[in-house]
């Protein structure tokens, strides 16, 4: 447990360094360190679970099991990428005059705040607890969206703080019911621990637990993005610096659906009933179709993959909702894919915008004949996260599909339109961005695109085959959420 204790102190320390030295020339590297020794720290920490199994800290405040290991490994692992990516890029931001020495301070302190904020998600036992630390993390959010300081910036802050404010205080309504739920059978001081309320689950009442999801899911799918709750979500990443939409993308939004995996398991245990997975499954197919359909108008590139980002998530809660142990073990592992694949292209979406001066997918053209590295990584990444085999997204969204057939069948035409109707989307805008004719002026940007390479080389890897010890881990995570060993 030392290793989780670790993980919070990193950042901790961290936010205290930038604080105070966040201006100086070589930050970017320093929070590439501290991101270098959390995944140090979250590795042995996953070696510690893969031997010894759950892990409950001696006051019972911090939970490690196979659910949540895993993605405390991803969060660190794509913190550390991102902030790769993220020195440069900050450094090239500074010289356009577009951030002061006071907001790259800010930029790399929020940066520490939010990672600190994820990993408390993670790995708190208490529901409370997790609830204060994804307000924490809405809050960090919202300073990097507005770091520019342009008035589309803090407009675009402005309704991420008051669309997940809302959002967030329906969670804690449900967190509320869900205390007042456990204080009627159980010990007052520890009613709100999860690995409490999952033991005692079945004495729970289960019309107070399924209010109190329903409260849930509306807050933390927010979080997600979550079709009607989305609409933070584009102009979040948008305006903000492009690094931060590759963790929002790639870490926030999962761990938003983890909290709702979490309350599920809880529900599902006290009323054994499918109603949490059916609320799960509506709202997920509504953000998928939906938001495949808006692909094919938008004209900003980073507002084109953030409805990627909600189709994809769409998808997963689909797939958690559905609630079998062939859906599950695909949840799980679109998540990883998702996370991987999504934050290299918005490290290529951010090259590619710098060296056309523009986020307008109209500026953006013939990168592969002027940039050949960025126009080949924007293409490769597209192809993956459009499902294209044999990368990872294939795999589990063919899973995904598999445990549709098996389960819902009547769903699954509604699955492969939705996916026509991405493909067609995405590739619509990419083709003429990559291919298209030489513009008359781009700007020399001198591309880091080893994380983009890094990230697609695991995608095609996962999409080949699943190393044991990874597959050990899901099949672990799906034994738990679902309750049943996948096929």
């Amino acid at each position: 447990m030392i290793a989780a204790y670790l993980v919070l102190l990193i950042p901790s320390v961290g936010i205290l360094v930038f604080v105070l030295t966040g201006h100086k020339t070589d930050t970017g590297k320093l929070n590439v360190r501290f991101n270098a020794i959390c995944l140090l720290a979250t590795t042995w920490l996953a070696i510690n679970v893969l031997n010894q199994g759950t892990i409950l800290s001696s006051g019972k405040a911090f939970l490690i099991d196979p659910f949540n290991v895993y993605l405390i490994v991803l969060t660190a692992f794509v913190g550390l990428t991102t902030s790769i990516f993220s020195a440069p890029y900050m450094a090239h931001e500074k010289e356009l005059g577009k951030l002061t020495d006071k907001r790259l301070k800010l930029y790399y302190s929020m940066y520490q705040g939010f990672m600190l904020a994820m990993y408390l998600v993670l790995t708190t036992n208490n529901m409370g607890v997790m609830w204060v630390a994804m307000e924490g993390a809405t809050l960090a959010t919202v300073l990097l969206v507005s770091l520019y300081r342009t008035p589309e910036s803090i407009e675009a802050a402005w309704k991420y703080f008051i669309l997940c404010g809302v959002g967030i205080a329906q969670a804690l309504f449900g967190t509320i019911l869900l205390y007042y739920a456990a204080v009627q059978v159980g010990d007052v001081e520890n009613s709100l621990l999860w690995s409490v309320l999952y033991e005692n689950a079945n004495k729970l009442n289960p019309e107070i637990l399924e209010i109190a999801f329903v409260f849930m899911l509306i807050g933390y799918g927010t979080k997600i993005g979550l079709v009607p709750l989305h609409n933070w979500l584009p102009d979040a990443h948008s305006e903000g610096p492009t690094p931060m939409s590759a963790v929002l993308s790639g870490l926030l939004l999962n761990d938003a659906l983890y909290a709702v995996v979490r309350n599920k398991m809880l529900v599902d245990g006290a009323s054994h009933s499918n109603m949490a997975g059916l609320l799960m499954m509506g709202f997920g197919l509504l953000s998928f179709l939906v938001a495949a359909f808006f692909l094919h108008r938008q004209k900003d590139i980073k507002r084109l993959f953030s409805y990627s980002s909600i189709e994809h998530m769409g998808m997963m809660t689909f797939a958690f909702g559905i609630g079998s142990s062939l859906s599950t073990f695909a949840a799980l592992l679109h998540m990883t894919v998702h996370s991987l694949t999504k934050s290299a292209i918005f490290v290529t979406v951010g090259h590619a915008a710098q060296v056309a001066g523009s986020q307008r997918i109209d500026n953006i053209r013939g990168l592969i004949k002027t940039q050949p590295r960025i126009g080949w990584g924007l293409l490769i990444g597209t192809i993956a996260i459009a499902g294209f085999p044999p990368f990872g997204v294939f795999t589990s969204e063919f899973l995904v599909l598999l445990a549709t057939m098996h389960s819902y069948p009547w769903l699954t035409p509604l699955l492969l339109l939705g996916i026509g109707i991405a493909f067609a989307g995405l590739f619509r805008h990419i083709q003429p961005m990559v291919y298209g004719d030489k513009p008359e002026s781009q700007m020399p940007v001198k591309a880091n695109l080893w994380p983009v390479m890094i990230h697609l080389a695991l995608v095609l890897w996962l999409g080949l085959a699943i190393p044991g010890f990874l597959a050990n881990w899901f099949s672990q995570a799906t034994i738990l959420i679902s309750g049943s060993t996948p096929l």
